[in-house]
This record gives structure tokens, sequence and C-alpha cells, in this order.
């Protein structure tokens, strides 16, 4: 039977390891939960409903909640509830998979038009899904383990052979690959042999309602930071792939050849421990004594939107020296805040970060490199300026219903080309 469908009613979009309730940048919350609930919203803002399937990680969670009209969120019991290591997750696919299952055999067939799964572990659950449903899997990696691999920080593990070859399987089964970039898309093609006319680019964006520009002063007085301080801001998850080590061992030598910095520097952390940074939680209080700093590190816990855009407005500069951004939306969002960014050049960041014109790219990790780019922005103004004004511009040409509208496309090119028999199942 040909599905010649192409009208997207609802989705079921997957995403298992983090739930989008979390509060983004500790645990596994991060880049992914906003792009997940900033998408499902806007799509329902265009008549299409959304069903997100997470793992369950409280006994007191509702089996359903709606965080948006058109959007709810379905919890899935598989494993103890509370939060696993991502590396004991793949030992629960089955379990989340029979509660995925399970949900759609309470309803009439073709309850759902297409499956969007989000990392690969959820990719692994929508394959099995797609077959069961006979509808289309469009999946998003948001990181590739042989990318990260090549990658890797100083002190990092890599990722496993069989997050690899579960990466290889989602590839060679989606109808479509969503990119963030271009740059992921040429990743998915020559690392993963990916076939070229099922991926397809599409960038992520920011909420530009929350994140805009206003008074640096009045957010630096709610922050109680002063004001006349030197702001270096880090923002998202605290483990060796995102790089806070560079910033910190960068400022130590800043100190070093201008010790007149000292008064007036104030580096923030805005972050919880992840990863393999939950090896070492006390990672940044530890080091920031070591390197002679812990008088101008300030540590704060994971912010919620509002108040993480104050601290992108308290800020001078927002550096990000990540190893490795599929994207890297923490420097979109300080873009359109109308801080600049200095940033690795690395992944998405080369197109999120506009070089020279919106903020700068530094290559490698070099913390004397960093400390010099970091000490020429800081010492000139007029360059500041430039880059916050076109920061803002940058950031505008990138907002989240420009990407629901382009995912839009590719879930109804996905379905006009799928011709399957969907498997029933029995309640």
């Amino acid at each position: 039977m040909a599905l010649s469908r192409r009208r997207v009613n609802r989705v079921a979009t997957i995403s298992m390891h983090t739930s989008p309730l979390d509060q983004p940048g500790t645990g596994d919350a991060g880049g992914m939960n906003v792009y997940v609930v900033e998408v499902a919203k806007r799509l329902a803002a265009l008549g299409i409903e959304v069903e997100i399937f997470t793992r369950q990680t409280a006994r007191d969670l509702p089996p359903t909640a709606e965080i948006a009209p058109g959007v709810s969120v379905r919890h899935v019991t598989a494993g103890p509830y509370e939060e696993l290591d991502r590396a004991d997750l793949p030992a629960q696919l089955c379990g989340f998979l029979s509660g995925v299952l399970r949900t759609e055999a309470m309803y009439e067939p073709g309850r759902y038009d297409v499956i969007h799964s989000h990392y690969w572990l959820s990719g692994q659950v929508g394959w099995l899904a797609k077959e069961r449903w006979g509808i289309p899997l469009v999946h998003t990696m948001h990181t590739m383990a042989k990318v990260k691999n090549l990658l890797l920080a100083e002190g990092d593990k890599p990722e496993p052979t069989a997050r690899v070859l579960g990466e290889e399987q989602v590839v060679g089964v989606a109808d479509r690959l969503v990119a963030n970039t271009a740059a992921e898309a040429h990743e998915l093609i020559e690392l993963y042999d990916a076939p070229r006319d099922r991926v397809t680019v599409v960038n992520p964006g920011v909420n530009l309602g929350v994140f805009q520009p206003a008074s640096q002063g009045a957010a630096r007085h709610r922050l109680g930071l002063p004001q006349d301080a030197h702001v270096l801001l880090f923002v998202g998850r605290i483990q060796p792939l995102k790089g806070p080590d560079v910033l910190m061992k960068a400022v130590a030598r800043m100190l070093v050849e201008d010790p007149s910095l000292r008064s007036r520097l104030v580096v923030a952390f805005v972050g919880g421990p992840s990863g393999n940074g939950l090896a070492r939680p006390s990672l940044l209080t530890e080091l920031a004594g070591e390197l002679g700093i812990t008088d101008v590190v300030r540590l704060s816990p994971p912010a919620p939107q509002h108040e993480l855009a104050d601290w992108y407005r308290a800020a001078d500069v927002t550096v990000v020296p990540s190893h490795n951004e599929s994207f890297g939306l923490v420097a979109l969002e300080s873009q359109a805040c109308g801080t600049p960014v200095a940033a690795a050049s690395v992944g998405g960041l080369r197109t999120a970060v506009k070089d020279g014109v919106s903020g700068i790219l530094i290559d490698g990790h070099d913390p004397h490199e960093w400390a010099v780019a970091l000490r020429r922005l800081l010492g000139s103004p007029a360059w500041l300026d430039y880059l916050s004004g076109n920061a803002v511009r940058h950031a505008e040409a990138f907002g989240w219903s420009a990407t629901a509208a382009r995912l839009v496309e590719v879930y109804a090119g996905a379905m006009s080309r799928l011709h399957r028999v969907p498997i029933a199942v029995n309640s």
C-alpha cells in the first residue's frame, strides 16, 4: 500500500535518554533538550500534534504531561527510575521500545504520520517502531561517535564501538537524516556512508522572544556582578568535551601577562557536571585553586532561560571552547542577546558564529592562544561594540519557526516516498 498522504498531522518524537522537561546544563540535558521542546512548540503552532517519548526518571511523574497546547510528553518506564549513566541505557532499549509500541497499540492504526528520533539510542527505538507502524523515520544525530573520537579532549574517553555500530545501523535505515549544518551533513556522508539524497541540512534556531538585547547594567545588578567588571561567560555542561579547562587555563595566563586585570575580571561558569565530568564534579573548584584564580571565578548552577538571558547580557564575551559541537546553541543564544562569542573553530560553531563579524573563531585549544584572543577582545571596546551589533543581526536569521517549517518539508518528503504495509500490533 502506498502512503500518498503529504499532510503531517501527528509526529512521534523519541528522546529516550534525556527528557524535554529536564533543565538544560546538567546531567545529559543540553542543546538537544532545547531543540526538542522548541521544535515541538513551533510544530504545534502549525497545527501538528507532537508526542514526545522519553524515559521515566522518577516514580511520581505522570504517564503523560502537556508542556504546551498540542505538545505532550509520554513517560515510558524502562529500567530504574533514578538517572542512569548513558552507558547503561542500551540495556533498557527493549523495555523502552515495548512501552512506545504499547502506547501506539492503544489507538487505531495510523496514529502517527512520522517518527523523529534524536540521538542514536532513540534512533534504535525509532528503527523498530517504523518497521512495525509502517511510517517513515527521520533521525537527527546531534552528536556522532566517530566525530567525537576524532576530537577527544584531554582526559576524555572514546565513545564505545557499540555506539559506532548503533549509529551506522540508524544511518542505514533512516528515511531522512537531518543535519544541523553543512559540515555535519558532510560528516554523515563521509564517515557513515549516508546516501546524499537522504541527508538534509536544517539549522537549529534560537528563541528570539527570550534571547534579545537588554541593559547590561540591569542584568549585572540582578546577578550581583560589578558594573565595571570585565565579564567572561561559559554556559553549558561541565565535562571535558565542552573545554571549561581551556578557559580556566587561559584566564590564568591572562592574569600572569596582565596582573592589573585581576581587580576587574569575573569569569562565570553557568552549568553542572555531565558525562565524564560526573567522575570529578568539583573539577572547576579544584582547577581554579590549582591555577590561583579562585578570586575571579564564579560558579553558578544551570539557569532557566529568562535568567540565562541575563547572564548573556551581563557578559562582555561568551566563551565556547568546545572540542566539538554539532551546532552550538549557546553561541547563538549569546549573540541574540547582543554578546559576542569567542568559540573554537570546530563543527557547527563555524555556522553559529560568523568569524570576525559576530564573534571570533579560534583554531585549536592552546590556552595561550585563547588568552591572547580574549585579552585583545577585552581591550578593544570599539571592536566589542561592532561585534555586538552584528551578533544580533546574525542570530535573527536563526528562528525556531524557520526550523520547524523546514522540518515539515522533510517529514512530508519522507512520507511521500515511503511505500510500506504497516504491520498490525495487537493490544
